[in-house]
């Protein structure tokens, strides 16, 4: 069980509010509270002539603040020690998480760049992972808004749960090659009518329902978690500036 605070006994899966233990009841609880709270986070983004970090925190407060006390704040803030990774994909360190995040903020806003790689934008924010819950759904949420911007959507309907994590996942571990926009070109369709927004971000496979959550691989004092980290960010090749 992914335990970061380490009293699932006793407050449940990551401190929700409700303290339930059993994983399908809160999944199907995070996404009742994302259908119920999606339209507030878009008009808040919609507000925004700039989309920032701090922006990006508080659209996962709105989705998910009913459930989460520490909804809209970041593993730097919740977790700073820990090593994250799901399904064998490391995310980039705690205190990296902000700068992961605003590099694909930095690009996303760039509309040319973001019509021409809107994979590579969204494997930043993967990468960054800044949240113990709820990052999918957080940076589709900010993608959507970003791609609305520069003139189109992707019509998230026909894309394929497996095909697409597997796409997401070789982004990670290979940034700005091309895979993720690979993927996504087949999908690219005309900007969205403000009215067919919520219906569009619902149409993407696997939002509700039991979903692999993340693996706690150590301490970053542990030499063999920091060995892992250099190895991985070294496959990456990518350095922010």
């Amino acid at each position: 069980m992914f335990d970061p605070f380490k009293d699932f006994e006793a407050k449940g899966y990551l401190r929700n509010v409700v303290g339930e233990k059993d994983l399908n009841i809160v999944k199907h609880l995070e996404h009742d509270l994302f259908t119920a709270n999606l339209l507030d986070a878009m008009a808040f983004l919609a507000k925004k002539r700039t989309i920032t970090y701090g922006d990006f925190l508080h659209v996962h407060k709105l989705l998910f603040g009913d459930l989460y006390p520490w909804a809209g704040k970041d593993r730097l803030s919740t977790s700073p020690d820990l090593a994250i990774s799901k399904a064998d994909i490391f995310f980039c360190p705690p205190f990296e998480a902000k700068r992961a995040v605003e590099e694909g903020l930095r690009l996303g806003q760039n509309k040319d760049l973001l019509r021409k790689s809107p994979g590579v934008v969204m494997g930043f924010f993967a990468y960054g992972h800044p949240f113990l819950d709820g990052n999918g759904r957080t940076m589709l949420v900010v993608h959507s808004v970003l791609c609305d911007r520069a003139g189109f959507s992707i019509n998230w309907s026909r894309t394929t749960k497996s095909a697409y994590l597997s796409a997401l996942s070789s982004e990670i571990e290979t940034p700005d090659k091309g895979i993720l926009d690979d993927y996504l070109k087949d999908f690219i369709e005309p900007p969205l009518e403000p009215g067919e927004w919520e219906a569009a971000i619902q149409s993407v496979k696997g939002l509700n329902g039991l979903v692999s959550v993340d693996t706690i691989e150590g301490t970053f004092d542990d030499p063999a978690i920091s060995q892992k980290y250099q190895e991985f960010d070294k496959r990456r090749g990518y350095k922010i500036d």
